[in-house]
């Protein structure tokens, strides 16, 4: 049986990139809130390097928090996130923007912005502000911009491109940060589903020929079931559920983890699970599976 994408790569290191020492990303007994509301609690998640790891879970629980805490731009209560042996805690905001790059799930709008232009903001934390002035692409910059299909499109204006386009020239922009590891918050959100699926395959082979480190959150457990190495599903704020799709993909974690009665069959061609959600269930349901996920 074989996944989306083929087998990956081991690639040539990247400027950006860290050699590893031990996982890629280590969050350890990390807890993380806003006053009066507990966010995440006592989270443990180590990611590999190279892997592609999605995050699935109901409004809410913790996913987008948990991309920001690994992105440095939150900082934990308690416990504390590692990337590549180094406690982030001790790295400054460019130096973790040199390791880690985060696709937000939405951005402002760039009235008067060309693709080329916005593409060039991925490369702050290498350049600097002085920097950011030279003018034209450096080598980076290029090949985000051809890796993600975009390079026609450099001189076109930001605002005049659909909704799936838009999206391609932002995650052009993360990889311009040509870091190591890439984190992905919702990259399929307000898009069709013809859009969806050339985003996320386009993620697969950046994945490879690139040997990104990849974690993404997503709200369709069909896309994480087909697309990711690894399903991490959280529910309150914990992790209720980590391992392969084959494995943990089943109407137990539709029930306990997203709250529908379903069914989960098996992609005849790619053997991956299939989720077949028949109807959302009552409060009193949704007790009955809280200990059932595995």
């Amino acid at each position: 049986m074989s996944r989306p994408g083929g087998v990956r790569e081991s690639g040539a290191a990247r400027s950006g990139a860290v050699p590893a020492r031990g996982p890629a990303i280590a969050v350890e007994g990390v807890s993380f809130g806003y006053p009066g509301r507990n966010v995440l609690a006592d989270v443990d998640l180590r990611v590999e390097a190279g892997e592609l790891v999605a995050l699935i879970g109901l409004n809410g629980c913790g996913k987008s928090t948990l991309l920001r805490l690994v992105a440095g731009l939150l900082r934990p209560s308690a416990g504390r996130v590692v990337l590549a042996g180094d406690d982030l805690a001790r790295l400054s905001r460019r130096a973790t923007a040199r390791r880690v790059a985060l696709l937000h799930q939405s951005a402002p709008a760039v009235p008067g912005m060309t693709v080329r232009q916005l593409v060039k903001q991925g490369r702050y934390a290498a350049r600097g502000p002085l920097g950011m002035l030279r003018d034209g692409d450096d080598d980076v910059c290029a090949r985000a911009l051809g890796d993600v299909g975009v390079a026609g499109w450099s001189d076109r204006m930001v605002d005049s491109l659909s909704g799936g386009e838009r999206q391609r020239v932002r995650l052009a922009m993360s990889l311009a940060q040509d870091t190591g590891v890439l984190l992905l918050d919702e990259p399929t959100t307000y898009l069709d589903l013809r859009h969806q699926l050339e985003v996320l395959q386009t993620v697969v082979r950046l994945r490879e020929e690139r040997s990104l480190t990849v974690v993404m959150v997503l709200h369709d457990l069909g896309h994480a079931a087909r697309f990711a190495d690894r399903v991490v599903a959280l529910r309150g704020g914990r992790v209720a559920a980590d391992g392969p799709p084959a494995r943990i993909v089943t109407p137990e974690l539709l029930a306990g983890v997203l709250g529908v009665a379903g069914r989960v069959g098996r992609d005849p061609e790619g053997g991956w699970p299939v989720c077949y959600p028949d109807h959302p269930l009552a409060p009193e349901e949704l007790l009955r599976n809280d200990n059932h996920i595995h």
